[in-house]
């Protein structure tokens, strides 16, 4: 199984950081008021803690402007066709066929070899993707910027859809766009495109 967000997304170590602060604060309110006279940082501990709360910040908005740009982003801007919904007919038409399964808080994808991988659906470049999307708990929404397309997922339900996959390898964002719970923002996942060329040379290599 493979687990293609890790569990120190952005969102987590912002998270972390953000827990650490509360029980440092706690910590010191705590121990001021058990002091038996004014504590009086200097000049230097001041400026120390204004650069450590300027630096969360750029990297907040650092890690949102990256996630901004992978929404508005689409590497398949020429006239085409690159996702659509699909009506259950003809699947030997497309490369490949996902089933993938939506659940609290994550993507799991099955391909057609019954390999499970979670968070990552991996794909050739340019190869047409039959996507078999279920739930098994709440209402999930299924969103992949650079492919064009959303849908929404009832649990028990089933929608069919298809996307053609980007023609750069790297990786592209998919998401749940529909607020399912607690770990809503967490539930992310990566259109995984291959580097074919670089496989082969790889492989030449050994």
């Amino acid at each position: 199984m493979e687990n293609a967000l890790g569990i120190w997304g952005p969102q987590a170590i912002m998270m972390a950081i953000t827990a650490s602060f509360t029980v440092l604060g706690m910590g010191m309110l705590l121990a001021a008021t058990m002091m038996k006279r004014r504590w009086k940082p200097s000049y230097m501990v001041e400026f120390v803690f204004i650069g450590i709360m300027m630096a969360l910040v750029w990297y907040g908005d650092f890690t949102s402007t990256k996630t901004y740009a992978a929404y508005q982003e689409n590497l398949n801007a020429e006239e085409k066709m690159v996702s659509g919904n699909y009506d259950g007919l003809g699947e030997q038409a497309f490369d490949k066929v996902v089933t993938v399964i939506a659940f609290q808080w994550g993507f799991g994808f099955i391909n057609d070899e019954e390999e499970i991988s979670r968070n990552a659906l991996v794909v050739n470049p340019g190869e047409t993707v039959l996507l078999k999307i279920l739930s098994n708990d709440v209402i999930h929404g299924f969103n992949i910027p650079v492919a064009q397309i959303t849908a929404e997922i009832d649990p028990d339900d089933k929608r069919e859809l298809w996307i053609r996959a980007p023609d750069e390898p790297g990786k592209y964002l998919i998401q749940c766009v529909n607020y399912c719970g607690i770990g809503h923002s967490q539930m992310k996942a990566w259109l995984v495109v291959l580097d074919l060329d670089a496989e082969e040379t790889e492989g030449e290599g050994h």
